[in-house]
């Protein structure tokens, strides 16, 4: 069988699991070179792919409910659609806890809101075209999972508003980092740093959709902030030459 996207699926959930290819040629008795094979030509026999599929505790179907949908997906907001997500802090809440793939149970569970309410909330985000309704509360996500808000756009802003609560924090716990690191580099290789960033940023908005049949309890929360540019401390700048 030969479905990359199904493949590139499938080894997420075993990056997940923390197999590594090692682990996987020893578990279905081939050798390492096979299975790295398997991977990078995105095909092997129907009973292989099952088996690596037993290896990573996930069903076909659920790699299938991943694949891209056929429709266009929103990549990002317009500014007046950000602007009314955050005129609205119920709609604004409802909304991205849909864009984390949260059920409708578990958004009335978690926070103080009646089920009326986040269901009158989830219909005015089907209105904005962020998300469509089926029976029984589903919801079917229509933005892309590379989405990003609209760079110093409303919902940029509002973030950048709450740094202060996001960085008076120790960050010690595990699996918690951060760190700020000054470099002098060339042109080329800052944008090759840029380049990587965003493909961390990818490579965490598909696992994120990987993740998304677990239950809300194995998915705990993680925030990311991924951010380069040039920039000095105030103290240093104060101490720069001026121009001549």
């Amino acid at each position: 069988m030969a479905f990359p996207a199904l493949f590139d699926s499938l080894k997420l959930h075993l990056k997940s699991r923390g197999l590594t290819y090692a682990d996987i040629a020893f578990a279905l008795a081939v050798s390492e070179p096979t299975i790295k094979r398997i991977f990078s030509h995105r095909d092997c026999t129907m009973e292989r792919f099952a088996q690596l599929c037993d290896l990573a505790e996930v069903d076909i179907s659920e790699l299938a409910r991943a694949l891209p949908r056929p429709k266009r997906l929103l990549s990002q907001l317009s500014r007046d659609q950000e602007e009314t997500l955050i005129a609205n802090e119920k709609l604004f809440l409802v909304s991205v806890c849909a864009m984390n793939q949260m059920r409708f149970e578990d958004m009335v569970s978690t926070y103080a809101i009646s089920e009326a309410d986040c269901l009158g909330m989830l219909l005015r985000a089907e209105k904005l075209g962020i998300l469509t309704m089926h029976p029984n509360n589903r919801i079917k996500l229509n933005v892309s999972r590379h989405f990003a808000w609209i760079p110093n756009g409303p919902i940029m802003r509002y973030v950048a508003a709450q740094a202060a609560d996001y960085f008076d924090y120790p960050f010690d716990a595990p699996g918690e980092v951060m760190r700020i690191v000054n470099v002098r580099i060339t042109r080329s290789a800052s944008a090759a740093l840029v380049n990587r960033l965003e493909q961390v940023a990818r490579e965490y908005s598909e696992q994120h959709a990987a993740d998304a049949h677990l239950p809300l309890a194995e998915r705990p929360l993680l925030s990311v902030c991924l951010a380069a540019r040039p920039w000095e401390p105030l103290l240093f700048r104060q101490w720069l030459r001026p121009a001549p």
